[in-house]
Parts: structure tokens; C-alpha cells; sequence
């Protein structure tokens, strides 16, 4: 455990530190420490800014499709690998389903743009049918919806792991008692199925809401260009392009430890609606 522990202490808790640069005005030949503090001004210039509320609210708007559309996908698909029967049918269709989210992101960018880009496959194929072509990529009005698409065929194979483990947890003599009772698929699912996944479900959908505002920004960054920021800036790359590009480094960190504290925030708030409806959530 010694390097990872290492790791989260290095990387992440000591990392922490530097938020302190949200309350100053930071000049990276000053260094930290001697850097001018400013206090609360950073954050002032940051709820004044119009640009910064638009990218929260593509960032909501983007995160409440991927909760709606995408965290339902893993547990159905789950669901399915669970009912084959046969191993080596179930072993190929989760090695199938894993693949994709081995590739990075700039490669099922390229694969997307290479299907419904101006010269892509659907526009050629709708060419040579002598119709008219179809803008996607570059449409922002489709954008939101593309990106959760993009996810969804990324990384709900991967996303299956945690609940087939849930799944294969479940005595097989309950789904046959069932049955011999009367029950039917959608009153097993109900009464058995889904109370062996409940507290898996509650728990992912937790951690989720802490990083409801974390929607990839590799994502967003490489299909930036092809829509503009008014459709794909998020608070990620809101961050990157004034922080890294602009070099006003204390107004980003303000940006980003807002962000921090809305997760945490969202998280305990959560944590303790689970508690009272009897769910033992993520910590106690």
C-alpha cells in the first residue's frame, strides 16, 4: 500500500497546498510564498465574469444528460451479460464492450469525426446517394448530445465491471424460488435483482454527483475548435485556457477550487439523503 499511499499524499493531499494561489495574485517569478495576497478578489472577478457561469452551465447541462443517458447504460448492460448463458458468448461480449475504453481520447475523437465529419462516412455514403450532407461535428446544437453518445460507446463496458461483480453476489435459488412462486422477469428484477445492486447503484451515483462537474476535458478540448466555447466550454477548460494559455494563474485557481468545493459540497449533501433513506452510502 506504501506507494500508492505515497502517491495520494504527494499528488493529491500536498498538492492541495497550492490552492492558496486562489487568494493571491500570483506572479511564478515571485513564487508562492512571496506573491501579493489579494484575498477574496479572485473569486469577486470570477462570479462577475460571463464567460465563467457559461461554461457551469454547459458543464450542468452536459453532466444531467451524462447522469440521465449514460449511468443507466452500465447497469442494463450488466443486466444482459448476466442473463447469457454462455460463457464464452459472455466473455466475448464483454471483451468487446472493455475496448473501447482502452482508446484515448484523441483517437475516438478522430473515430468520430471520421464517421460524421464533412468528409466522413455517413456524408460520403449520403453523397453517393446524391442527398445533402449532414453537419454534425461542427453543429453546436448536436454537440451536447454527441459528447454523451461518445461516452456512452467509451466506456459503459468498463463502467459493467463493478456490476457484474454485484450481480454474481446474487444465490441463483432466489431467481428459481421466484419463479416457482409466479414471479415473472420484471418481478425478479424487481424484488431480487435490484435490491442486490441498490446499494452499488447508490454508491456509484454518490461518487458521481462529487464529480458531477468533471466532464472530460480531454473531450471537450480536442472538439472545442469544430463548435466554439459557446457550446463546448466547460469550467475544465475554462480553467486550462486562463490559467495555462492566459497566465492568470490565481483567477484559475479560484475557478478550480470552487469546483472542488461544489463536488465535496454535492457529495455530503448525498451522502446524507442516503443515510436517511436507509442506505448505508459512502461513509457513515
Amino acid at each position: 500500500m506504501l506507494p500508492g499511499l505515497a502517491y495520494f499524499l504527494l499528488f493529491h493531499y500536498g498538492a492541495m497546498a497550492g490552492n492558496v494561489i486562489a487568494f493571491k495574485d500570483y506572479v511564478p517569478f515571485d513564487g508562492l510564498w512571496a506573491s501579493q495576497w489579494i484575498g477574496l478578489e479572485n473569486f469577486q472577478r470570477m462570479f462577475e465574469d460571463t464567460d465563467f457561469w457559461a461554461s457551469v452551465v454547459n458543464t450542468l447541462w452536459i453532466a444531467l444528460l451524462q447522469l440521465t443517458f449514460y449511468f443507466p447504460v452500465p447497469l442494463a448492460l450488466a443486466m444482459l451479460l448476466h442473463s447469457l448463458t454462455r460463457d464464452s458468448v459472455r466473455r466475448f461480449v464483454q471483451s468487446v464492450a472493455y475496448l473501447p475504453h482502452f482508446l484515448s481520447w484523441v483517437i475516438v475523437v478522430a473515430l468520430f469525426q471520421q464517421l460524421l465529419g464533412d468528409t466522413g462516412l455517413l456524408n460520403s455514403a449520403l453523397g453517393d446517394a446524391g442527398l445533402h450532407s449532414v453537419d454534425i461535428i461542427g453543429n453546436p446544437d448536436a454537440f451536447k448530445p454527441l459528447v454523451v453518445v461518445q461516452v456512452i460507446w467509451k466506456d459503459a463496458g468498463w463502467g459493467t465491471i463493478i456490476f457484474l461483480a454485484a450481480l454474481a453476489q446474487v444465490d441463483e435459488q432466489q431467481y428459481e424460488a421466484a419463479a416457482i412462486d409466479g414471479a415473472g422477469p420484471w418481478r425478479r428484477f424487481w424484488h431480487v435483482t435490484l435490491p442486490a445492486v441498490r446499494p452499488i447503484v447508490v454508491l456509484l451515483l454518490i461518487m458521481r454527483l462529487g464529480d458531477v462537474l468533471s466532464v472530460g476535458f480531454e473531450q471537450m478540448l480536442l472538439q472545442r475548435p469544430a463548435v466554439g466555447p459557446e457550446a463546448a466550454e466547460i469550467i475544465d477548460t475554462f480553467v486550462y485556457y486562463k490559467g495555462i494559455i492566459g497566465g492568470d494563474f490565481g483567477f484559475a485557481a479560484a475557478a478550480g477550487l470552487f469546483k472542488g468545493l461544489v463536488g465535496a459540497a454535492l457529495v455530503y449533501t448525498a451522502n446524507k439523503i442516503a443515510h436517511r433513506l436507509g442506505e448505508q452510502g459512502v461513509y457513515r
